[in-house]
C-alpha cells in the first residue's frame, strides 16, 4: 500500500518473496550437485553401490585364480610346465566359451544365467583342488581347470548396468567406465599379492578356495540387486557383435601382448638383478598409476582413441629406457609413467564397443573385446619370453614398445577410431541423441 499524493495506491504483493524460499532448497541442492564429485554423484543413484560391492568382490579373483593355480600345482606335483600348460588350456577354454556365456547373460538376463555359470566355475576350482591334492592324472587337471571358462565377466555385466542406468548422460557413463577401468587395475593388482600370500602362509590351495569363495559370494550380491540389471527384450536380435566390432579386435589383441610382454619382461629384469622377491611391488606400481590415471580419466572430458593410443606408445617406450640404465627405481618409476596411460586407453576404447555393438547383446561384445585382450597377453608373454631368452630382459622391454607402435598405426590408419556415427544405441543426452566420443 503507497499514498501519491491524495490517492491511495493498494498493490498485490509480488509473488518473488513467496516462491522464493520454495525455490532456494532446489537451488541449494543443484548447486549442492555440482559441487559434490563426479563420483560421489555416481554413487548417489540408487542401487549403485550394493552391485558396485559385489561386483567388486567377484572381480578380485580374477587376478588370483592364474596365480593360485600356477603355485598349487607347481607345489604339488614340482613342475612349472605342467602349471603353465594348465592355465594356458584354461585361458584357450575361457577365449571359446566366454563369449557364449556373455550371449546367454544378454538373451536371458544376467541373474539368471550368471549364477549357474559361477556355481559351474567354482566346482571345476573345487574340482582341481582335489585332483591336485590326490595325486590324479594330468588331464583331470586341464579338464578341471578348463571348466573354470563358464565364468562369467563380471567386469561386461556390471558395465552393461552403468550403460542402461545412465544412457542419457554421457559424462557419467564416461565417469563410470573410467571407475570400471580403475577397478580392474586394482583388483588385478591386489589378486596376485593376496594369493601368493595365501598360498605361501597358509597351504597351496589356499588361493584357489579364497578365490572360489569370493566369485561366489560376489556373483550372489551382484545378482542379487535386480533393480539396476539391464531389461531384457524379447525383440529378435540382429547384427553380429564380432562383425561390428572387427575393427576394434585387432586394437584390443596387440594392447593385450603390451600387457602380456611388459609382465613378463619385468618379472625377468628383475630376476636378472637378484630383486626376484620384489618383482610383485614393481608390477603393481605400473597396476597402481593406471589406476589412479583411470580414475582421474573419470573427471575430465574423454579425449579420442588417436590420442590415447598416441600417448600409450610414447609412454610404453620409457621402461626401455629405464631398464637400459640398469636402476631399478628408475623402472618403477617408468613403470608408474606407462601405467598411467593405460586406463584412458581401455575406458575410450570400451566407449567404442559400446557404440558399435548391436542393442541388446553388449555384454557380449564386451566379453569378444576381453578374450581379445587375454589372446594378446598370452602371445605378448610368449614374445617376451623369447626376447629374453634370446637376447636378454633388456632387449624384452622393446616388445611392448614395439607393440605399442602397431597399435598406434592401427589407431592410425584403421577404421577402429572412426566417431560411430551409426551406432545402434548410443549414448544419449537430455537434449537428444549423441554420438559417443571416438
Amino acid at each position: 500500500m503507497t499514498v501519491t499524493g491524495s490517492t491511495l495506491v493498494i498493490t498485490a504483493a509480488s509473488p518473488a518473496p513467496a516462491t522464493a524460499p520454495a525455490a532456494a532448497p532446489a537451488a541449494r541442492r543443484r548447486a549442492a550437485g555440482r559441487a559434490a564429485g563426479p563420483y560421489r554423484r555416481l554413487f548417489a543413484l540408487p542401487g549403485t553401490r550394493g552391485f558396485t560391492a559385489g561386483n567388486l568382490i567377484a572381480r578380485l579373483p580374477m587376478g588370483m585364480f592364474g596365480v593360485s593355480a600356477v603355485m598349487m600345482i607347481a607345489g604339488q606335483r614340482g613342475s612349472y610346465a605342467l602349471a603353465g600348460a594348465v592355465t594356458a588350456t584354461g585361458l584357450a577354454a575361457t577365449a571359446v566359451v566366454a563369449p557364449l556365456t556373455a550371449r546367454l547373460i544378454d538373451r536371458h538376463g544376467q541373474a539368471r544365467i550368471a549364477v549357474p555359470a559361477t556355481l559351474i566355475a567354482v566346482l571345476g576350482s573345487l574340482s582341481l583342488i582335489v585332483c591336485v591334492r590326490t595325486g590324479a592324472p594330468a588331464w583331470t587337471l586341464f579338464a578341471s581347470y578348463a571348466v573354470t571358462a563358464t565364468t562369467p565377466n563380471i567386469g561386461g555385466m556390471s558395465r552393461a548396468r552403468w550403460t542402461h542406468l545412465l544412457r542419457d548422460s554421457p559424462v557419467a557413463h564416461h565417469t563410470a567406465m573410467s571407475f570400471e577401468q580403475a577397478a580392474d587395475e586394482l583388483c588385478f593388482m591386489l589378486g596376485p599379492v593376496l594369493a601368493a600370500f595365501l598360498c605361501g602362509v597358509l597351504f597351496p590351495e589356499a588361493g584357489t578356495l579364497a578365490g572360489a569363495a569370493l566369485l561366489l559370494t560376489g556373483m550372489l550380491v551382484f545378482t542379487s540387486c535386480r533393480a539396476t540389471q539391464p531389461p531384457v527384450t524379447a525383440a529378435p536380435r540382429r547384427g553380429s557383435p564380432l562383425r561390428a566390432l572387427g575393427p576394434l579386435l585387432p586394437l584390443f589383441l596387440v594392447t593385450g601382448v603390451v600387457f602380456g610382454s611388459m609382465e613378463v619382461a619385468s618379472i625377468a629384469y628383475l630376476d636378472f638383478q637378484g630383486l626376484g622377491a620384489a618383482s610383485g611391488l614393481v608390477l603393481a606400481l605400473q597396476a597402481a598409476g593406471s589406476c589412479a590415471a583411470g580414475l582421474l580419466y573419470g573427471t575430465v572430458r574423454a579425449r579420442s582413441l588417436k590420442a590415447c593410443v598416441c600417448a600409450l606408445a610414447v609412454l610404453m617406450t620409457l621402461p626401455w629406457a629405464a631398464a637400459a640404465t640398469g636402476s631399478v627405481p628408475a623402472l618403477a618409476c617408468a613403470l608408474v609413467l606407462a601405467g598411467m596411460a593405460t586406463a584412458p586407453t581401455m575406458v575410450t576404447a570400451m566407449s567404442q564397443v559400446h557404440a558399435r555393438t548391436p542393442e541388446g547383446r553388449l555384454n557380449e561384445g564386451m566379453t569378444l573385446a576381453v578374450t581379445a585382450i587375454f589372446a594378446g597377453i598370452a602371445v605378448g608373454s610368449a614374445s617376451a619370453g623369447s626376447v629374453v631368452e634370446g637376447a636378454g630382459p633388456v632387449a624384452a622391454y622393446a616388445v611392448p614398445a614395439a607393440a605399442a607402435l602397431i597399435a598406434l598405426a592401427i589407431a592410425l590408419t584403421g577404421r577402429s577410431t572412426a566417431r560411430p556415427g551409426t551406432c545402434r544405441h548410443p549414448v544419449r543426452s537430455s537434449r537428444g541423441p549423441r554420438r559417443a566420443r571416438a
